[in-house]
């Protein structure tokens, strides 16, 4: 980076170059008059001529964010002490889904003090994992002679997780297993709810005598409690296609936004009640996570789930049941637009291995209008996708058939109807043939 001459100084030199030989050529004085102001200013512009070269340091308060959080970038220029400096104008280029305070992301200011600092506002819109490019720092002398665009930092990265919506489910699952977590079995044992008051017998604990009961009665009893049980949940999504429009979080979502923020809903809801969640790319797009619980295990799912926004690759029934091999009695819960036939047929070997399989559509209610039309025959296009409408309706019909609830995601309270039919359904006695 060296300073260059600016479009003014080169054209305040040829013109005083030019009015000087047309003064001597011509002999006359007129154009020297003309002309040498412009070459005294010339020379004045290029004797002071800056030396020194500013740095630029910048600096974001907050790297991880979630959307719609907002967050500072900070920008100073120092080494600015050359008095031969008179502007430096530092600007931030504008990039998709960031809103900036103020909207221009740019000031100039006076170099007499030395150091000029900038500090923008950046609020992120979508999930993923995004950079801020390198801001723009221009340095001009006196009279505008000379120009230098400062060398930078690089480019910031900012990781946004997906927001999450305060997803409230009720606490039945299924069937639960293991021996932590918050859901209540069915079967007695050590737990935190109180099931009852029951004789003494061999083998109690001595902390659960109830003393109350045992001096009214004369004789010993224990506080019986429902055992605490856990249960795995695995998390489908869906990446292979994405359908509808992004336009962030204050706009209009796709079948991928939908399915990425629904997955860190269920993800958060769960974890929380000490079960193990295990999440599932079916479009091989971004690794999977292992089951676990607790909150570390539920930051490595959000900070996987950033790497969702790129479209992946289709895989068929067979290949997904190959690579994602899923426990039996597991709680299944698929986020999919379900417009692919290899999703539904996995979805209907998940059902033949035992596990409890519920469908979320996350296909977006306005898809008829946001699908471009320009690419297409418009007459033809419509009735084609309401004929694919109709057999998708015919294909979560047959699902039903199987047990497999299919619900819209609509945030809190989405799957509590469908839980409570699930946890019903398996707490029925099962006829042995």
């Amino acid at each position: 980076m060296t300073w260059r001459p600016t479009h003014a100084q080169i054209r305040v030199v040829a013109a005083a170059a030019g009015l000087l030989v047309v003064a001597v050529l011509a002999r006359r004085p007129d154009a020297a008059v003309l002309g040498l102001p412009l070459a005294f200013l010339a020379v004045w512009g290029r004797y002071f001529r800056p030396r020194e070269q500013p740095e630029v340091h910048t600096e974001l308060d907050a790297p991880v964010l979630f959307e719609g959080q907002a967050t500072t970038y900070r920008l100073r220029v120092t080494g600015t002490l050359d008095p031969d400096i008179d502007l430096v104008v530092a600007a931030l280029p504008r990039s998709r889904w960031f809103r900036y305070d103020p909207p221009q992301a740019a000031v100039a200011e006076p170099a007499s003090s030395g150091t000029v600092s900038l500090e923008v506002g950046v609020r992120s819109e979508r999930w993923g994992l995004r950079q801020l490019e390198r801001p723009l720092v221009i340095a001009t002398s006196v009279l505008g002679a000379y120009r230098m665009q400062a060398a930078s930092a690089g480019a910031v990265s900012v990781t946004t997780l997906p927001l999450r919506e305060g997803f409230e489910a009720v606490d039945a699952v299924p069937r639960p297993a293991g021996l932590v977590g918050l859901h209540r079995s069915r079967r007695p044992g050590e737990g935190t709810e109180i099931a009852g008051v029951r004789p003494f017998r061999t083998g109690d604990r001595l902390r659960r005598i109830n003393w109350s009961v045992s001096a009214r009665t004369r004789e010993l009893h224990v506080t019986s409690t429902w055992s605490d049980r856990d249960t795995e949940v695995v998390i489908l999504l869906d990446t292979g296609q994405e359908v509808g429009i992004s336009e962030g979080i204050d706009g209009r979502s796709s079948s991928l936004d939908t399915a990425v923020r629904a997955a860190a809903s269920i993800a958060e809801h769960y974890l929380r009640h000490g079960d193990r969640v295990r999440l599932v790319d079916t479009g091989t797009v971004i690794r999977g996570v292992r089951a676990g619980s607790g909150r570390a295990h539920l930051r490595r799912i959000l900070d996987v789930l950033v790497h969702a926004d790129r479209k992946g690759r289709q895989q068929d029934e067979v290949q997904l049941a190959r690579r994602h091999r899923v426990r039996a009695d597991s709680l299944v819960l698929v986020l999919s637009p379900l417009l692919r036939q290899s999703m539904l047929g996995y979805i209907v070997t998940l059902v033949h291995s035992g596990c409890t399989v519920i469908a979320v559509d996350t296909l977006p209610e306005e898809v008829a209008d946001v699908i471009d039309l320009e690419q297409h025959d418009p007459r033809a296009w419509p009735l084609a996708w309401r004929l694919r409408l109709l057999e998708r309706r015919s294909e979560l019909d047959r699902l039903g058939d199987l047990g497999v609830p299919t619900v819209r995601w609509r945030g809190a309270g989405t799957l509590d109807e469908v839980l409570r039919d699930a946890a019903r359904v398996s707490a029925a006695p099962r006829m042995r043939s």
